[in-house]
């Protein structure tokens, strides 16, 4: 891993489009132009999500007159202002709303976009279950948003009926908490819950298979795959969606079935049973 980009070799990594002096806004970039390796990292997250996001924004831009983006659990939103550059000033059309529960990331987010003159891309300073967004949204994404926020993030894509969702999940522990508390589904896999660390690996495995398969049972198609190399993230899996009918019996079976052998009943699963707010 590089540990520093200077000078023209800087240019190879950045996205076509992408302007330095929004990435020295964002931090990304020093003063001077350079790329240390810990905004690398960032900004080859960044760069690969927006990549694989691209037919998502062609497909809402192309078929919508005012789509709408939620960026949830947004933080600094770097990646919610690269897609604004890229996509919607380029496009003329679409708003951009990042949510984000920090007071001091929702102003400091929304001061950067007022200075820039990203007018469509507004900070909204909320947790991800109580902000107000439009009746219908059109993509929503998550980078890192973590445990639960994940499961919220989704909840908002169903409920909104979202044309496309991508997540990148991280920090999972609800469900390892709920497998400490819950007896083995048979004494063949009780070894994979003995060990906190081992428990905790399959729980963040169980958590994402159940989200897969809450998105397929609402219409979804999707893709599971890595966000980008793992020198750039620990936290690498990548969670796409796109909505292609109204649900899936087969898959809300499968999900059924899942859930109740494992013993678990994780946050997405209890907010579209409409067990939580």
């Amino acid at each position: 891993m590089r540990r520093q980009v200077k000078g023209e070799a800087v240019r190879r990594e950045l996205l076509p489009g992408t302007s330095p002096e929004l990435l020295k806004e964002l931090h990304l970039l020093t003063r001077a132009g350079d790329l240390n390796a810990d905004s690398l990292r960032k900004l080859k997250q960044v760069n690969h999500l927006a990549g694989l996001l691209a037919p998502a924004l062609d497909d809402v831009l192309a078929r919508f007159g005012d789509p709408v983006l939620v960026d949830c659990g947004a933080g600094k939103s770097y990646l919610g202002f690269v897609l604004y550059e890229l996509f919607l000033r380029a496009a003329g059309k679409g708003r951009l709303l990042a949510l984000e529960s920090r007071p001091e990331l929702a102003r400091a987010g929304a001061e950067r976009a007022a200075r820039l003159g990203f007018e469509r891309l507004r900070f909204v300073e909320a947790s991800i279950a109580a902000a107000p967004v439009p009746e219908r949204v059109h993509l929503v994404t998550a980078l890192h948003a973590c445990d639960t926020a994940t499961d919220d993030a989704l909840a908002l894509a169903i409920r909104h009926g979202a044309d496309h969702v991508a997540v990148v999940p991280c920090c999972q522990a609800e469900v390892a908490r709920q497998l400490a508390g819950a007896p083995a589904p048979s004494p063949l896999l009780a070894p994979l819950f003995d060990h906190p660390w081992h428990r905790r690996e399959f729980g963040s495995h169980l958590t994402n298979v159940v989200r897969a398969l809450a998105l397929e049972a609402a219409g979804y198609k999707v893709t599971v795959t890595e966000l980008t190399g793992w020198e750039h993230s620990l936290k690498n899996e990548l969670i796409l969606g796109r909505k292609v009918r109204s649900g899936s019996r087969e898959a809300r079976e499968r999900l059924d079935a899942l859930l109740a052998a494992a013993g678990v009943r994780p946050k997405l699963v209890r907010l579209l049973a409409g067990e939580e707010a």
